[in-house]
């Protein structure tokens, strides 16, 4: 009786059809004044089971008043093919991935070369427990036994922080303050 009632009700109401989606529910949209202003509201009729899941995100976005248009069939119908493109997309490269992972697997049986040691790459350096750096043996090696190279450059810095750019740059040089 009640079901009766409402359509009877809805029949001299002011609603607006706004538009259908897919799933077949139904957008209405109805202006009534609120303290003096006159608001929009908006909602929708399930087709079936009240499913809120089968609200595409376009029309929960003009239901929260985030759109002030409603979508029409084809920007659905458009955004719903770029939905598949990705889906489709997604799958490929998923498959590449796997393709890509036994590849490497294979390859590892083999012997991959793995990235570069950064720990023997710093002990090239060798420092004191101040961080600054020991002299080597051979003075074909030492920058500091170069008689063209400046002392203040030789010297290191009295900040914790590094300094020096250009030709003044050593690597390695610095140490973090302990």
């Amino acid at each position: 009786m009640s079901r009766l009632w409402a359509s009877f009700a809805g029949l001299f109401s002011n609603k607006t059809l706004i538009g259908m989606d897919k799933s077949g529910n139904r957008y209405f949209a109805k202006s009534e004044p609120i303290d003096g202003i006159v608001k929009e509201k908006r909602w929708v009729l399930f087709k079936g089971e009240q499913d809120p899941t089968s609200v595409p995100v376009e029309w929960i976005c003009w239901l929260n008043g985030q759109r002030k248009k409603a979508p029409t069939t084809e920007e659905m119908v458009e955004l719903e093919a770029r939905r598949e493109r990705v889906k489709l997309n997604v799958a490929l490269l998923k498959k590449e991935e796997e393709e890509r992972k036994a590849k490497e697997g294979k390859s590892k049986s083999i012997g991959k070369a793995t990235g570069p040691d950064l720990k023997s790459f710093i002990q090239q350096f060798p420092t004191d427990a101040q961080g600054n750096i020991i002299e080597a043996a051979s003075a074909s090696n030492d920058v500091t036994s170069d008689k063209q190279v400046p002392e203040s450059i030789t010297k290191q810095p009295e900040s914790s922080e590094p300094s020096g750019s250009g030709s003044s740059y050593r690597p390695g040089t610095w140490q973090p303050p302990t």
